[in-house]
């Protein structure tokens, strides 16, 4: 199961993507605490106002230069326009690096705007919970590339279990279905 899951839970997140509905412009970001090969990581995730994910990265630490690199392809993997809304936790390397994107969209104008009270990111807070309790109790892999294909596996399962991609409906049979489209010409 192991070797199934290291092989073709990212071939079903490449193809998942094009088949994904459109984000809102309100994004959800924080950070939660996961073990690979012995050590804490840091794993950042983005989901948007409806629940969907956008994006997650492994990183070793948290700070400005990890929520750069992690915003930065969270906005890049939102295709079709940029966040409005980033909505975090107190964490001031957020502040910095938000303004640092304003500014390369536009000088003068304040583009995307930052909420930083803990209470309203309790949305991405009980869906890190929702995806802990799938990993288990021990929360921990061997190495960084099983850590992020395993992840990559679970977060497109979810997408498609909580219907966020097009002609979605409802029940078991119907996320069969869909997957089945996304392997069919293989």
């Amino acid at each position: 199961m192991y070797r199934w899951v290291q092989k073709f839970a990212p071939e079903l997140t490449k193809r998942t993507e094009k088949h994904l509905r459109r984000a809102s412009v309100n994004c959800h970001v924080d950070e939660t605490y996961i073990r690979v090969a012995g050590r804490w990581r840091y794993l950042w995730r983005a989901i948007d106002a409806n629940g969907q994910m956008l994006d997650f990265c492994l990183t070793t630490r948290r700070d400005a230069k990890a929520a750069k690199a992690f915003l930065n392809e969270a906005i890049e993997r939102v295709r079709l326009h940029r966040p409005v809304k980033f909505v975090t936790d107190n964490v001031h390397s957020y502040l910095r690096v938000i303004r640092k994107i304003n500014h390369r969209y536009d000088p003068d104008f304040d583009n995307i705007k930052h909420i930083d009270r803990k209470w309203r990111n309790s949305l991405i807070e009980s869906d890190h919970a929702a995806m802990k309790r799938l990993l288990g109790y021990r929360h921990s892999f061997r190495s960084l590339g099983s850590a992020k294909a395993t992840l990559s596996g679970i977060e497109t399962i979810r997408t498609i279990k909580h219907g966020h991609t097009y002609n979605r409906k409802s029940g078991i049979s119907s996320e069969i279905q869909v997957i089945s489209q996304l392997f069919q010409a293989a």
